[in-house]
């Protein structure tokens, strides 16, 4: 099996555990990074880069201390290494015109609002990680058990 990571960011600890309590079902396959900053998961994303593995969805906070995870997102979107990785931003503060621009220019794929539902976040993620699998060509048989199968019954059809 291909080592495919999931990234989390989230300043406020508390939210960041939680986050990652409710994504425990992925972690046997898709073992999850935890950053409290841009600047920790920048540095976290290029390791799993240079060490050749994948990096399928990035959750990411908007609002933070050092750069919002729009501003973030949208870097990582033009970054051509990275143009399967799926993004979702999570939060609870993002304006009208945050929302458009994260959707515009960072092609992100989720908007989640602040709380969330357990269920939702998850069935997005599962739903995220299969188009990211099967965009990558990626060998999805191992990964059955964590995939969405109406998502990958749909994508399968077109090939």
């Amino acid at each position: 099996m291909e080592k495919i990571f999931l990234l989390c960011i989230e300043d406020q600890r508390e939210v960041l555990n939680a986050v990652v309590e409710d994504l425990a079902i992925f972690e046997e396959a898709f073992p999850i990074e935890e950053c409290e900053s841009v600047a920790e998961a920048i540095t976290v994303i290029e390791d799993i880069y240079d060490a050749g593995l994948h990096l399928a969805v990035v959750i990411s906070d908007h609002v933070m201390p050092d750069k919002n995870g729009i501003d973030f997102l949208v870097e990582l979107h033009q970054d051509e290494r990275f143009r399967n990785t799926k993004k979702l931003l999570l939060t609870g503060l993002a304006t009208h015109a945050d929302t458009i621009n994260a959707i515009n220019n960072a092609a992100v794929d989720r908007y989640i609002a602040k709380p969330w539902d357990k269920e939702k976040l998850q069935g997005y993620v599962r739903k995220l990680l299969t188009e990211y699998i099967l965009e990558s060509g990626i060998d999805y048989q191992p990964y059955l058990k964590w995939m969405d199968q109406e998502t990958l019954y749909q994508k399968l059809r077109k090939y």
